[in-house]
């Protein structure tokens, strides 16, 4: 390989759009979001706080790019231009990040694809997590049955703090949900995509009892038809096993049918069976999943919340 790799712990605007670039070809290739919404998040901030950036150039052109989060196990994202693939450009750019974070580095690969499963075994790296994506037709939905005493209600600002506690205990297992600031929560609540009447609350007497956050993408200048998402969802422990999950979940559901969608889609890990068990009495089916890859003796993370995306 005769291109080079800058790490950078900020990024230029310049550099911002060149990533955006990179990502719009891979992802017309690939037909799967290259990298995941968080880091997205954070390489449109210029992502000055926390984390560093593998930048690839040959000449001056931007031909790979990977993301490394902070902390004891770093969560990275690599990905390479279609056009620069075959010239190890994806071997160098993980050996450069394994360098940087250590055997503690967990890499996620989009969409399952083959190449990336055999990049990952070549440097030793095996499987310990599986985000799968569900989809569903938003015909013939169910009537919501909410459990005696709930009451539900959309987002308010005034919420925030209630709703990042509820999101920390319900994914204490998933740290890159449960561990969501309130800067993290502003900077969705910031973006186009946002509609705060589809941000559903459920309280009973003692509280903030749930919650389904949904989500609409595609349409307009995307290369697929407008598509709804149960973005997050998650209910409290004391509300676990009264039907409260799968009532939010139509309440969502029949929100977003009544925009005129007809299809619906969520992200799920694998292992959260309660879930998994869930979206398929509801009639969700799987479509296709992201790994993510360790060292071979890393720890497989236990995984007990509920998760949209």
């Amino acid at each position: 390989m005769t291109e080079s790799i800058t790490w950078v712990p900020r990024l230029s605007p310049a550099e911002i759009d060149a990533i955006n670039a990179l990502l719009n070809r891979v992802s017309e290739t690939d037909a799967v979001s290259a990298i995941s919404e968080h880091t997205y998040l954070h390489v449109l901030a210029g992502g000055g706080d926390g984390g560093r950036h593998a930048l690839v150039h040959d000449g001056g052109d931007l031909v790979g790019y990977g993301f490394l989060g902070d902390g004891d196990e770093p969560l990275g994202e690599l990905l390479v231009d279609p056009a620069a693939r075959g010239r190890g450009v994806g071997g160098a750019l993980l050996e450069s990040m394994l360098a940087q974070a250590g055997s503690g580095l967990r890499i996620w690969a989009h969409g399952r694809l083959p190449a990336a499963a055999a990049l990952a075994a070549r440097r030793g790296l095996r499987p310990v997590r599986l985000l799968c994506r569900y989809t569903r037709t938003l015909a013939g939905l169910p009537d919501p049955a909410l459990p005696p005493g709930i009451t539900v209600r959309t987002f308010s600002r005034d919420d925030a703090q209630a709703w990042l506690e509820l999101n920390r205990v319900a994914f204490e297992d998933l740290p890159d949900q449960g561990s969501w600031t309130l800067v993290d929560l502003q900077e969705r609540l910031r973006q186009p995509w946002f509609d705060p009447a589809g941000f559903l609350l459920a309280f009973d007497d003692r509280g903030l009892a749930g919650f389904h956050w949904t989500k609409v993408h595609g349409g307009g200048g995307h290369a697929h038809e407008r598509t709804g998402e149960v973005y997050v969802l998650a209910v409290a422990p004391r509300a676990r096993g009264t039907g409260l999950g799968s009532a939010l979940t139509v309440v969502g559901l029949r929100y977003l049918q009544n925009l005129g969608l007809t299809r619906v889609m969520l992200y799920v890990d694998e292992d959260n069976k309660g879930a998994v068990a869930m979206y398929t009495r509801l009639g969700f089916t799987r479509a296709d999943c992201d790994v993510q890859f360790a060292a071979s003796d890393a720890k497989v993370p236990h995984v007990s919340g509920t998760l949209g995306s």
